[in-house]
This record gives C-alpha cells, structure tokens and sequence, in this order.
C-alpha cells in the first residue's frame, strides 16, 4: 500500500500526467519527496519497494505493538508530473547520484475525475433491513421504517464498511437502546452513537482521545440531524454509569481499558466490544471476566463482537468513574 506524501492539486487536462519512479533509502526518500512538492510536482507517494516479498516492512500495529521502525529501508518514490518536459526538470534538481538517477523510470498516467473515481467506490452499506449507511453523494432511498446514516469515508475510523464496526451497526439494530443513553468510547466517526440515536437512545456521548474523530463526530452528528456530545474521556458528560455502553478499538487497549470500561455500565447493563480478531477473544474477555459475564456475540471475516452483561456481585462497579 502506497504512502501518500501530499496531494496539491488536481488538472482537467485531456493529456497524460507522466509519473516518475525512483527507488532510494529511507533518509534520502523523505527528503527528495519533501523537496519534489517544494519544485512543484503533483503529488508524490512512497511505497515499500520490498513489498510481497519476505524482506516486506509492515507499517501498522495496535498501540503498544508499533512496528520497530517507521518508514521502509528500501522506497519506491512516484512523482506524478504534469509533463514529460517537468518530469525531466524535476528530476535534474534532485540531490541523486547517477545511479540512483539512471534508474529513475517514466510512465504515463491517463487523466481522471479522481474525485468521482474515489466516490465510486463506496456504495451504500446495508447493515440490516432496517439500517443503511449512505455517502453524501448517493441519494437514500426513503422507505417506512429504514434508516439511513449519512456518512462519508475521513480521517476518523468507522463508516460502516469494515466488520467491526458493521458488527456493532448490527447489535444495535438488534438490541434498539430506545429511551436509553448509550457511550460510545472511542467514538472515532461518531458512526456507533449516532445510530444509537437514531434506533430510539435518549441521549449518545462520544469520547475519544483523537481530535479528530471528536471533531468527524461532531460534523457527522449535525449532518445526520441529532445531537452527540463528544470531547475527551474525561468529558463530564461521560462520567457515571450507562445503561449500554460500545467500545470499537482494538485488542490491546480493550484489554487495558477493562476496569474503567466496565466501570462505565450499570447494573444490567450492556457491553459492546469490537476491533477484537477471534484468535484474540479469548484474551480479551479473561480481562473483562471479574466484572462481565462476556462471550463472542457474533463473527464476521475473522472479527469478533463480544457482549457482557454486569456481575451483580462485583463492588468495583459501585464506583463512579
């Protein structure tokens, strides 16, 4: 999977753009792609030029499992030129030794609507009958009893395409918090609280510690025409016990989380946890165990929705966070 390195314009012209292709070390690749967008290139990318092979360098990994060093060893840097003749010009302002130059390839890259291009990708996402998820640019389908989420692809993670978030969309479809306020810890797009609202919960509070989703849940929730209070976890709003409480993270942190997530539900309440894959779920339920009675509530492509009601009998619980 490519890096994008910065995306500065876009043409209407009918030519071919020309993308250039170099392959150089980490030091040298951020650099060069640094300066490129200073000379005024298009975009430029970087890619791992050892991907598909054993010497591949993931760049991803769950808080707490980063990988050992950022950035690959060995870059393809593409360069997406509007001209042969600038192609040229870039590259001859380069700090490369003529190796590194010589081997610099060319290639033509046909004229887009980049902007529809990317928008066809992204259909409507039926959760169940009665919910959709629909991008801003496709028109909902009205009909009795349907609902449908306005929601476009960001920076904040959850629109309704990957499993773990479908899988929780699914459980509140089955599980209507009607007349019940609902915390969404980790809120990310706001996408979870947001249905929660619109399934009938009196009140959803969105927390996470990324400015970002607070800011996508914050636009979203307007967009869909409902009211989400959403800051940090130490927003005063989320304080207390709820009567349902959803959490879409990842392994790691949701093993870490677990004394204050299950400080947050009530006395019969209800505990949602995703972004957990089934070879991890049991892990991840032994650290909710002394408090939660959890199992795996549903699975889907290798994730897992794991669901708990509250132990009576736990005095951790009698404690307001």
């Amino acid at each position: 999977m490519g890096k994008p390195k910065a995306s500065q314009e876009r043409t209407q012209q009918a030519t071919p753009l020309v993308q250039i292709t170099l392959t150089l070390p980490f030091e040298l690749a951020d650099e060069v792609s640094d300066l490129l967008l200073e000379l005024g290139a298009l975009a430029v990318g970087l890619e791992d030029a050892q991907a598909n092979t054993d010497a591949e360098q993931p760049q991803y990994g769950e808080p707490g499992m980063e990988p050992e060093t950022f950035g690959w060893h060995i870059n393809h840097v593409k360069v997406l030129c509007r001209s042969q003749t600038e192609a040229h010009t870039l590259l001859a302002e380069l700090p490369l030794d003529d190796a590194q130059r010589t081997s610099a390839t060319f290639s033509q890259v046909p004229q887009e609507d980049w902007v529809r291009l990317t928008q066809s990708q992204f259909e409507p996402v039926c959760i169940t009958d009665t919910l959709w998820v629909v991008p801003s640019w496709h028109e909902a389908v009205q009909a009795p009893g349907r609902i449908n989420l306005t929601l476009d692809p960001g920076l904040a993670f959850g629109t309704g395409t990957h499993p773990t978030t479908a899988l929780c969309l699914r459980w509140l479809c089955e599980n209507p918090p009607v007349g019940q306020p609902v915390l969404d810890y980790g809120c990310g797009s706001g996408i979870l609280g947001i249905a929660a609202l619109k399934l009938g919960a009196s009140q959803a509070i969105g927390v996470d510690v990324d400015t970002q989703a607070i800011a996508s849940t914050a636009y979203n929730a307007q967009r869909n025409q409902v009211e989400m209070a959403c800051g940090q976890p130490d927003l005063p709003a989320a304080k207390g016990q709820f009567p349902v409480v959803l959490a879409n993270i990842l392994s790691n942190p949701l093993k870490l989380l677990a004394p204050s997530l299950c400080a947050h539900v009530q006395a019969d309440g209800h505990l949602v946890l995703s972004g957990v894959l089934a070879r991890q779920a049991e892990e991840v339920m032994a650290c909710y165990r002394p408090w939660m009675n959890m199992r795996v509530w549903a699975e889907r492509d290798g994730w897992v929705c794991l669901h708990g009601t509250r132990l009576h009998n736990n005095p951790t619980h009698e404690r307001t966070p």
